[in-house]
């Protein structure tokens, strides 16, 4: 099994700063992909940024050039670099991995973390 722990979300000004992370614990793993999700008040959860193993990126159109994800493989960890945050960043940010476990790959959340923008 893998237990993903996030961290980092909070309240943060428009235009300021804010990193999420997620370490990914857990033992006879390996891992794939790595990606952040949200889900804003009132809506679908939607994927912002996803990573792979070997460093390749996407991000979601609404995040370009403000949000990077960036990986330790050495820590499991996968973070999101969040800047100039908008109000419309607003939303609870998931985690997600996709672990090799005994040549099968399964999918596992963390628990989200809640973001705020506001001044």
């Amino acid at each position: 099994q893998v237990q993903l722990v996030e961290s980092g979300g909070g309240l943060v000004q428009p235009g300021g700063s804010l990193r999420l992370s997620c370490l990914a614990a857990g033992s006879s793993f390996s891992i794939d992909r790595m990606a952040w999700y949200r889900q804003p008040p009132g809506k679908e959860r939607e994927l912002v940024a996803s990573i792979t193993s070997s460093g390749g990126t996407n991000y979601a159109d609404s995040v370009k050039d403000r949000f990077a994800i960036s990986r330790d493989n050495t820590k499991n960890t996968v973070y999101l670099q969040m800047n100039s945050p908008k109000p419309e960043d607003k939303a609870v940010y998931y985690c997600q991995v996709l672990a090799l476990i005994n040549s099968v790959v399964r999918r596992f959340w963390g628990q989200g973390t809640q973001v705020t923008v506001s001044s």
